[in-house]
């Protein structure tokens, strides 16, 4: 049976998603979903979903203190090509780096930087906070169904500017662009949380359990 892996490293509730990647994996047939910290169960998945809330230096400092868990992940995914969705810091965590509060190192998966969001328009605050329409850049298999105009849900002061534009796959707008969703190969990422954007977020949570690059 098909394995999905929730990665849990104590950067945030995973309640939510746990239930919407159930749901959805119910729903299309796409095997079992868990949530885990353990090495050994990020080695066996078929497909891995890494999200995070709060600040990038942390996230990547407590996962780091897994044993094992950078390194299985990255087994996974770099040399397995295991499909891989960052959600929020999980997804900025595929960055070569950030900037928030101090400079940390990312993945490097998809060449670009983290950095604060600054709106043209000073009225605009940052966090950057609830529902923005999504604008579609680049085609891709996980976005099926999903359209320019669909919108999803935001929660985050930074964003991930990608060195190439084709790894652009969707932005919203807050007074300039911003980045949703980032993507190459067998990895994926989502600024915002798909398990709390309604039926945009379950379309693309779906169509990810179902991927094969």
């Amino acid at each position: 049976m098909s394995l999905t892996v929730l990665v849990d490293y104590d950067s945030g509730n995973l309640h939510s998603a746990e239930k919407a990647f159930q749901r959805m994996a119910a729903e299309t047939g796409a095997g079992e979903v868990i949530v885990s910290a353990r090495p050994e169960d990020v080695a066996r998945a078929e497909r891995i979903v890494l999200p995070g809330d709060g600040a990038f230096p942390s996230c990547r400092r407590a996962l780091s203190a897994v044993p094992g868990l950078s390194e299985a992940i990255t087994e996974a995914v770099s040399a397995r090509a295991r499909p891989f969705l960052g959600i929020c810091i999980g997804m900025q965590m595929l960055a070569s780096r950030g900037f928030e509060y101090e400079e940390t190192p990312g993945f490097g998966w998809i060449p670009g930087e983290v950095v604060r969001i600054a709106p043209a328009d000073p009225a605009l605050k940052v966090p950057h906070m609830g529902w923005n329409d999504l604008e579609i850049t680049h085609p891709h298999p996980v976005l099926a169904g999903i359209e320019s105009g669909d919108h999803a849900y935001f929660v985050h002061s930074w964003q991930f500017r990608v060195t190439d534009p084709a790894h652009l796959l969707a932005r919203v707008d807050y007074a300039g662009p911003v980045t949703a969703i980032v993507g190459r190969d067998n990895i994926l990422g989502t600024q915002f949380h798909p398990e709390k954007s309604a039926q945009t977020g379950l379309r693309l949570i779906a169509n990810f359990l179902t991927w094969r690059p």
